[in-house]
């Protein structure tokens, strides 16, 4: 079963799913590209590794890693291009950050293009640039061109829309190549089995403005992985019976709302 969403699916970002998708997203990518190159590059997936912050009761954290891919020359081995996908803890833990960081700063030194894609919507991003007079997006694909890294190539894409084609940069006397994100995730989504892994019933834990909320939950419901809610009408006249129960207090009016909802979800879920 495909994911019911048009590009990135928000549920991956959960902490049980994400090392499964990151992976298998890696794994497709590397499966598109390789046709997609000539004989003189030779490429594979590495791994990224660090050492995750302390517990919560001081115990060391294990050590984490990270795929991702790099083409070299096959002649000499001179690193070409490397393509990252950028894991919630590179935004959201120090260690993580600094172990994406490091590596990326590593690369460019070594005169190789370095390609990001973020399809992580917590935290913060991991490359510093400017958004005037670009659209607003949550996804992105970063190019950074090993003559100009500080000039970036940027390809957006929102929830609501599929992800982006992007150009990857090879040797100066080669042409870029063309891959296409969102075949990538169809790929992996269906290869890693996720559908069958996801409750779609409830909401996912990536931080979502509410119109996109609005959006996710009708279009569930319209796919039939979500039930059916309450109406506008039953949520109204629980809230107003709940308020009244509690002696009609002043500015609690979204609390009422919010526990109508729930209470009317349990009912049609057949929880007592």
């Amino acid at each position: 079963m495909p994911s019911p969403f048009p590009g990135m699916d928000p549920y991956l970002e959960e902490v049980a799913l994400w090392p499964a998708f990151h992976h298998q997203l890696v794994m497709c990518l590397y499966q598109i590209l390789l046709p997609l190159l000539v004989d003189r590059y030779r490429a594979r997936i590495a791994q990224r590794r660090y050492v995750g912050e302390p517990t919560a009761s001081g115990e060391a954290s294990p050590e984490r890693h990270a795929d991702y891919i790099e083409l070299r020359q096959r002649s000499d081995g001179k690193p070409v291009t490397v393509l990252e996908v950028v894991s919630p803890a590179d935004k959201t833990t120090a260690p993580g950050r600094a172990a994406y960081l490091d590596k990326r700063r590593e690369w460019l030194e070594a005169n190789a293009h370095v390609v990001e894609i973020d399809l992580v919507l917590e935290g913060q991003p991991t490359l510093d640039y400017s958004r005037e007079g670009l659209p607003d997006w949550d996804y992105a694909v970063t190019v950074a061109r090993a003559p100009q890294p500080g000039r970036l190539e940027i390809y957006t894409s929102t929830l609501q829309k599929r992800l982006p084609r992007l150009r990857l940069p090879l040797s100066a006397d080669d042409r870029d190549s063309v891959m296409d994100l969102q075949t990538a995730f169809t790929r992996c989504y269906d290869q890693g089995e996720f559908a069958a892994r996801i409750d779609y019933a409830r909401d996912p834990a990536a931080p979502l403005p509410e119109d996109d909320r609005r959006w996710l939950d009708e279009l569930l419901k319209q796919q039939g992985r979500r039930p059916a809610g309450p109406t506008h009408e039953e949520i109204a006249r629980v809230a107003y019976r709940l308020w009244e129960e509690e002696g009609r207090p002043h500015g609690r009016d979204r609390e009422y709302w919010h526990a109508a909802v729930a209470q009317l979800r349990e009912q049609k879920s057949g929880r007592p």
